[in-house]
């Protein structure tokens, strides 16, 4: 049977309420055919690189870009390990070492743009963070256990008489780099693994990848949402129970840097004694077991809770308080908690779910 419509039927009402249900039936079936589009979810995986344990995350409806972001992050941080490893022989960073007191080595610009930001550094905090400390001689023993005593002042201050950041020369010209002294050494692993972590963010990013987090041993850097919609989730935990908790804070776009002084120590007559020595007196650093930094720059974090160990509990908060745009939060060798004037924390009382990992192929 045809079915048709006179032409005056075209002309009235009915025709267009016919055409308006048809269209609304047709739009309707297209939506209820059209696939759903899929939502965005973590995506981890663990690696070992830079001789520790790193977590590299992200967030995305794309589960082959994700994966993909992912193994980029890691070979970046892999690539950065080899150019700048202390232990390595054929990195740059030993070839300078190799030619200390005797010349400059030419290097690339980045290792030349990093040594130099490291310099910078020592500068604003007075040399208590210093990347020449590897020239200083091991004297201390951190094996956690009762020594009868510190070693004489004069075996420390000869420890340290090699360590001075003045003595890196730098030739802008030529991009080379010189330790002015022979037995001088340099070592990056106070700032390398921030630079890792920041380098391996900025090619996730520039992949597509627009939330996410890096987590190399304590230096986390996290940009974007997680894939509920939920702000990152970072603890600090409590020097005085390991594998606790004791605060935590919830941001995004920033980094935080937690580093603990409370693994590898010693102590003699009770009195506790950290792996983080100072440079300038070749003591260990004292009163403080853990120190947290925020800021929005992962490399610079690194370094600084460094500089917060070595000036100690108060000149460290306010060295630190003079700074723009970083915040810190530190806990004593007696179990206070110290804050910078901008920080707010939120203290640890009951377990909270943290969101779900996609699963690793």
């Amino acid at each position: 049977m045809r079915i048709g419509f006179s032409p005056a039927t075209l002309r009235g009402p009915l025709f267009w309420v016919l055409l308006l249900g048809w269209l609304l039936l047709a739009a309707g079936a297209a939506v209820a055919q059209a696939p759903a589009s899929p939502k965005a979810r973590n995506f981890t995986r663990n690696a070992h690189v830079m001789g520790s344990h790193f977590t590299f995350t992200a967030v995305s409806a794309d589960d082959s870009l994700a994966w993909r972001a992912i193994r980029a992050g890691i070979r970046e941080t892999q690539r950065i390990d080899r150019l700048f490893s202390y232990w390595d022989s054929t990195s740059q960073i030993t070839q300078v070492n190799r030619q200390a007191g005797i010349k400059p080595v030419v290097v690339e610009q980045e290792v030349y743009d990093l040594i130099q930001r490291t310099l910078k550094l020592s500068a604003l905090s007075n040399g208590a963070f210093d990347i020449t400390f590897a020239g200083g001689e091991k004297i201390y023993r951190f094996d956690r256990k009762e020594h009868a005593s510190l070693p004489a002042p004069e075996v420390v201050k000869a420890s340290v008489a090699r360590i001075d950041y003045k003595k890196v020369l730098l030739d802008p010209a030529t991009h080379s780099v010189m330790l002015q002294e022979k037995g001088m050494r340099m070592n990056l692993a106070g700032i390398l693994q921030g630079y890792g972590v920041r380098k391996a963010q900025a090619l996730m990013r520039q992949m597509g990848i627009q939330g996410g987090l890096i987590n190399g041993s304590g230096d986390v850097s996290c940009w974007g949402w997680q894939g509920d919609g939920s702000l990152w989730r970072i603890a600090i935990g409590d020097p005085a129970f390991p594998q606790s908790v004791s605060s935590w804070l919830s941001v995004t776009d920033v980094a935080v840097v937690t580093a603990g002084n409370y693994e590898q120590y010693f102590t003699v007559q009770g009195k506790y004694y950290g792996h983080i020595i100072d440079p300038h007196t070749g003591y260990p650093a004292t009163g403080l077991r853990s120190v947290t930094i925020i800021c929005p720059d992962v490399e610079l974090a690194d370094g600084l809770d460094e500089v917060v160990f070595v000036k100690g509990p108060e000149e460290g908060l306010a060295f630190i308080n003079k700074l723009k745009g970083v915040d810190c939060t530190l806990i004593t060798n007696e179990g206070r908690t110290l804050t910078s004037r901008g920080m707010a924390i939120n203290y640890y009382s009951t377990q909270t779910p943290q969101a779900a990992a996609a699963p690793t192929p």
